[in-house]
């Protein structure tokens, strides 16, 4: 593979991205290495729909925080295969997986013929 050195350096800025996204909607678990979503803060006393809103805020921000922190999981396992020297290897039956495919999505974990395994 030739362009290892840019898809590695397409998956750190999309790495940075993440975690800037998550650093906004949540925040990281030092105990577990997750990252788990964060209320936003209330200034006042809030009234019934205030706490409704609040609450259906909350879930918006979980279900992104765990989107954002799958990719980004995703992500960093495949810069350490980069650095490990087994990046571009179909997880499921070890054939390098297509260059069309890396350079569409540079942490894909399966060939083609697996994706959808």
């Amino acid at each position: 593979m030739n362009n290892i050195q840019q898809i590695k350096e397409k998956l750190e800025v999309e790495q940075k991205i993440l975690l800037e996204e998550l650093r906004g909607k949540g925040t990281l678990n030092t105990v577990t290495n997750e990252w788990e979503a964060m209320p936003e803060k209330m200034d006042t006393e809030p009234d019934a729909n205030v706490l409704a809103d609040k609450f259906e805020d909350f879930d918006e921000r979980e279900a992104i925080t765990e989107t954002l922190s799958a990719r980004l999981h995703d992500i960093e396992s495949a810069l350490k295969k980069i650095q490990d020297g087994t990046f571009g290897n179909c997880e499921t039956c070890g054939k390098s997986i297509e260059e069309d495919r890396l350079n569409a999505n540079p942490s894909a974990r399966t060939c083609k013929e697996h994706m959808n395994n």
